[in-house]
């Protein structure tokens, strides 16, 4: 992904133009930690755990708690979460 899409996507969360971005509230330091690992979807976050997650430079536990808030109003979780690799929706 290049550095104008990642731009984008940042806009796209911080604006909550997007369905599947990064909920609002998340710093972009934390933002740009999730883009340079590769992710750009809130949905891809149920591939990594929350550990995983917070290891990212930027990342804190701030952060955290609002994708795992996001990521359960979708009804979905890190992997890990509950015993179980990931939660997608059943």
């Amino acid at each position: 992904m290049d550095d104008d899409a990642i731009t984008r996507r940042i806009s796209d969360a911080i604006a909550g133009d997007d369905t599947d971005a990064f909920p609002p509230g998340m710093s972009e330091p934390s933002l740009r930690a999730l883009a340079g690992a590769g992710y750009t979807h809130l949905s891809q976050l149920t591939g990594a755990t929350a550990k995983e997650l917070l290891a990212l430079h930027g990342m804190g536990p701030k952060g955290i708690r609002i994708l795992g808030e996001a990521l359960a109003a979708a009804g979905l979780s890190f992997a890990g979460a509950d015993g179980r690799e990931a939660r997608g929706r059943s």
